[in-house]
């Protein structure tokens, strides 16, 4: 038990500490209930970490603050803070949608501490593991200390001679489902479940959905340029993003952002336009398009890893390579959704090896791509589907998984190249994003709508892992 005593004694706040589950030990980060106290001072005391400067911003200058007028986000803070001991700055950007926010949090509340076949310290290594395949260390370090905080042996977060060889079977997979998910096929998951240190399939559906969902949370990470909450090694993502704003990332040159009015038009036309019902073999030739563009957008060079990151990283050269392409065209095909699919497939196969994960991850999901205001920066009144769809369907083309249904000549019609090229970076290898990327487009957008986009990258990638490796499953139990 820690000595409080003279940091927030006779201070308003005080009960509003003790009745969080009575908890009197220090939060990991900082919910400043008020300015009264010393608090904030004997928590960072006790960890001996420094907050990063003011000036030290995100990409995303304007978040929800903790003091918020809105209801329904106001109780979504309460119910994170009650959850995590924590009010983070994701959880904030996340607050400018809070019926998203409260199904994220209560997805990533069950995948963590919600009843499941892994122990606790398990999962938060397995968030470890998957966060340093970007480099994520603001994510590497947050569970690194929820991994302590749930009795898990220290010894373990000084590389992989020190984790059981269960957990390090775990590499190869997590490897695949960061950059190459198209990769995985049965015999991964055969490995994996039989011999000595094998997983059973609902630790391993567990597993599977903890490696996706934290692959994706790295890409939102990146795409808002959050800061670190505890600046661990005096640097912030915001200085390493700003540090390459002259970088050669854009080595094709810059092209004029689309104006929102124009955009607009384009949906409107869309929307009325019911005479282009291509054949199946027009739609294949036409996501074959958008996949080679897709090659032509050239990213910023890879960073180097740090040692803190890589004692977590098997193989960090191993990164994303386009889908058109992969080696073995023929062995490797293109993912038809109309074959194998979240809602006919995945929902199903993830509800029976890990109960209400498919639920919950179903939410996310619709939230995520039906989700509208009817605005687009200073206009309303305005019909954003087709928008929304374009982004949806031009990341999972990324990932080789083609819709059917969807028109993917309407990529090209909504999406600008510098758009396009945001979205793959962030998608693929986010840790390569500079601030330029980001400058270069959703210019007159509004932060929430800039928010809602790197939503949808979170939630598509997330899916297109998910398909991915739950098919690998279902081909082991069949």
């Amino acid at each position: 038990m820690y000595d409080l005593s003279g940091y927030y004694d006779n201070c308003s706040c005080n009960l509003n500490f003790d009745l969080i589950n009575g908890n009197t030990e220090p939060v990991t980060v900082i919910l400043p209930f008020c300015g009264m106290c010393n608090r904030n001072k004997y928590l960072q005391d006790s960890r001996k970490k420094s907050r990063l400067s003011k000036n030290d911003s995100m990409i995303f200058k304007e978040i929800i603050p903790v003091n918020t007028t809105e209801d329904q986000t106001q109780m979504v803070f309460i119910d994170a803070f009650l959850q995590n001991n924590r009010l983070d700055h994701l959880t904030q950007l996340m607050g400018y949608h809070p019926t998203y926010l409260e199904n994220f949090l209560r997805t990533q509340q069950y995948l963590l501490r919600g009843d499941g076949p892994l122990p606790f310290h398990y999962r938060h290594y397995i968030a470890i593991m998957a966060a340093s395949r970007h480099q994520c260390t603001y994510l590497i370090h947050l569970h690194e200390e929820e991994f302590i905080l749930q009795n898990g042996d220290p010894d373990w977060l000084k590389g992989p001679t020190h984790i059981p060889k269960k957990i390090r079977n775990l590499f190869e997979l997590n490897k695949l489902m960061a950059h190459r998910p198209w990769l995985i096929n049965k015999s991964h998951i055969d490995k994996l479940t039989r011999g000595k240190d094998n997983w059973s399939l609902s630790e391993l559906m567990q597993a599977i959905c903890l490696i996706a969902h934290f692959h994706a949370m790295c890409s939102f990470v990146y795409g808002c340029g959050v800061r670190n909450e505890l600046d661990h090694n005096g640097e912030s993502l915001h200085r390493r993003l700003s540090m390459s704003d002259d970088s050669d990332s854009d080595t094709q040159g810059n092209e004029p952002e689309v104006k929102i009015e124009v955009l607009m038009e384009r949906m409107k036309k869309l929307n009325e336009d019911d005479s282009d019902d291509p054949t199946e073999e027009e739609r294949l030739k036409r996501f074959e398009s958008i996949e080679n563009q897709s090659v032509e957008l050239i990213s910023s060079s890879i960073p180097s890893p740090r040692v803190e990151v890589l004692k977590y990283c098997e193989d960090p050269e191993f990164c994303y390579q386009d889908f058109a392409k992969r080696d073995n065209l023929d062995s490797i095909p293109t993912f038809r959704a109309q074959d194998y699919n979240w809602e006919e497939h995945g929902f199903s196969l993830a509800n029976r090896l890990l109960s209400d994960i498919g639920s919950n991850l179903e939410d996310r999901f619709n939230i995520a791509i039906n989700l509208t205001y009817y605005t687009m920066g200073k206009v309303k009144n305005v019909d954003t589907s087709a928008f929304r769809c374009a982004i949806w369907n031009y990341i999972h083309c990324l990932y080789g998984i083609m819709h059917d249904d969807f028109n993917y000549s309407q990529v090209n019609q909504l999406l600008d190249r510098n758009l396009k090229s945001y979205i793959k970076t962030v998608t693929c290898y986010p840790e390569r994003l500079t601030k330029k990327d980001y400058d270069s487009c959703m210019q007159e957008f509004r932060h929430s709508e800039k928010v809602h986009v790197n939503l949808m990258l979170l939630e598509a990638r997330l899916q297109g892992e998910l398909l991915y490796s739950l098919r690998a499953v279902m081909q082991h139990m069949t």
